[in-house]
């Protein structure tokens, strides 16, 4: 479905390709710039959407949003930051745009207090990009890498889960039973449907490789829209476990967020 944003600009203005951009439900009073502000409350877009002023011809691509807090008694803002695709000039007045998905996002995030802190080099959140683009449309890949810390991974997935609204969340690392693999447990606590056929199919992968991957606990499911599943910490399991269920990845993301079509035929 397709949605718009009706802008309220002051002076005409040109914005540069690779411009990031803030569109404000209000306006900041500094802080913030280039700021566009917003006529009415802003659509939930997520993280990869484009936004043009015609049909399929995109102008901007969301790239993540936030709270703006001015501070003393103004309520904080709702704001989407954009990046321009093309030079885009914004006559005084008023601009509507239409917005629209160009494909799933997704995020990959590494669990290693070592990576980190900039002492280890991570090559298994890059290979999560590179397989997952190679099997679904993307339009946008984001990565992080955080320490093995409980509270910062639930803060995080809820924040792409439900705020900056991706489609999909993978993280690598945590997932055995040594003192500091803390990732399912992140995981569960905030997922709202579990997916077992996603964890024993990657067990079965998993076990298939090694009798040592037994004591593995990854966890998928939704939190929200949003799909998550934990991978290992080394490429090689990445490879193996995320090659068990990329292929069923669309269905499930589809049917969570409203597809009504039939999952198989007679």
């Amino acid at each position: 479905m397709r949605e718009s944003v009706l802008l309220a600009i002051a002076q005409d203005t040109t914005i540069f390709p690779g411009q990031r951009v803030f569109m404000a439900s209000g306006a900041p009073s500094g802080g913030l710039s280039p700021v566009l502000p917003a006529v009415g409350e802003l659509p939930m877009l997520g993280v990869g959407a484009y936004l043009g002023r015609m049909s399929d011809t995109p102008m901007f691509q969301v790239a993540g949003r936030m709270r703006w807090a001015e501070g003393g008694a103004s309520p904080a803002m709702d704001v989407i930051m954009a990046d321009a695709l093309e030079e885009v000039f914004l006559p005084a007045g008023a601009s509507t745009f239409s917005a629209w998905t160009g494909g799933f996002s997704l995020a990959w995030v590494t669990l290693s207090d070592k990576g980190a802190a900039g002492l280890r080099d991570d090559s298994s959140g890059p290979l999560i990009g590179d397989m997952v683009a190679a099997e679904l449309g993307l339009s946008v890949i984001q990565g992080h890498i955080l320490p093995d810390d409980t509270r910062r991974l639930k803060a995080l997935l809820t924040d792409l889960a439900l705020t900056q609204r991706f489609d999909i969340v993978v993280t690598t690392g945590g997932t055995g039973v040594g003192p500091r693999d803390i990732t399912p447990e992140a995981t569960m606590a905030v997922l709202e449907k579990r997916l077992p056929g996603f964890e024993t199919a990657m067990a079965l992968a998993g076990i298939q490789s090694t009798p040592r991957a037994v004591i593995s606990r990854a966890m998928a499911g939704f939190l929200g829209n949003c799909l998550i599943v934990n991978l290992p910490g080394s490429p090689k399991g990445v490879r193996e476990t995320l090659a068990a269920v990329l292929p069923a990845m669309e269905h499930a993301i589809e049917k969570c967020q409203g597809d009504q079509g039939d999952c198989g035929t007679i």
